[in-house]
């Protein structure tokens, strides 16, 4: 097996087990787990981002062109209207507290 196609393999397990984080910390309620999950998530988050610059120097990954400030904003837009109509009632959250 070809360096690259290990340095691709393994992002590409990281960035799944990037997704496998985020449900498994939506769904425990115990806080010491939780934040032992965060932990671990955001320590899998560092290295994916470091492997992936090394992919990119080398050429194995070919990224996006960078997107302009008004795309930018036009995808926070949509994502904040998109929080402000979806199934949770705006001020449930902070009344279960």
């Amino acid at each position: 097996m070809q360096e690259k196609d290990m340095v691709l393999d393994i992002l590409s397990g990281t960035k799944a087990s990037l997704g496998n984080y985020a449900k498994v910390i939506a769904e425990t309620s115990d806080q010491n787990l939780r934040r032992t999950f965060q932990q671990m998530r955001d320590s899998d988050e560092k290295f994916q981002y470091d492997l992936y610059k090394v992919a990119e120097q080398k050429g194995y990954y070919a990224t996006s062109p960078s997107s302009s400030p008004q795309d930018i904003n036009s995808v926070k837009s949509s994502l904040s209207s998109g929080a402000q109509q979806g199934t949770v009632p705006t001020g449930i959250l902070q009344g279960m507290k």
